[in-house]
């Protein structure tokens, strides 16, 4: 299923694009995932144009200093966050404090959706893929809540916005 994923992220040129942009920084913990390739998957599977609905790319990376990331996009808006200081101010933005995280890999377990919880990137000329809750959902088009911190206000707001781009969802109840 890497493989096929790689093959769909491949031909979001400009997703992919960045992708590789990412793999010349020189930092090496660090994703890029979220909605972006979970929605450039949906794109395929429906498809649709591959860049439908993405608003931004999230590039996640994890250390204790802040670290000087240039990516650029002429299409999509690039959100750069360091999962090691998310705890910080989540709760400004949230309204209720989070753990500080021990990794990337454990913030991505975090986010609010099953199908959505995939972050990649290029090693060499292979993809590495940290996908806490595997692929099936993802490919499947089904959207589940991942009831790690999120709260259900969070998962139906989101959900309401995929299911209103994305018909061909199945999306599953909160409960």
């Amino acid at each position: 299923m890497i493989d096929k994923l790689h093959e769909i992220l491949r031909l979001n040129k400009p997703l992919y694009n960045i992708i590789k942009q990412a793999s010349c920084l020189g930092i090496d913990d660090y994703y890029i995932g979220a909605g972006c390739v979970a929605q450039t998957v949906w794109n395929y599977q429906l498809g649709l144009d591959l860049a439908y609905g993405i608003e931004d790319v999230d590039f996640v990376y994890f250390s204790d200093a802040d670290l000087e990331v240039e990516l650029s996009s002429d299409i999509f808006k690039i959100d750069i966050v360091n999962q090691a200081k998310v705890h910080l101010w989540y709760k400004d933005y949230f309204g209720y404090d989070i753990s500080p995280y021990k990794s990337v890999e454990e913030a991505i377990a975090t986010w609010p959706a099953t199908a959505t919880a995939v972050g990649v990137r290029l090693e060499g000329d292979d993809l590495k893929v940290c996908a806490p809750f595997g692929l099936d959902d993802l490919f499947e088009l089904k959207v589940r809540a991942n009831k790690a911190i999120i709260s259900e206000e969070v998962y139906l707001r989101k959900v309401k916005k995929w299911s209103g781009k994305w018909q061909g969802l199945t999306i599953y109840p909160w409960s």
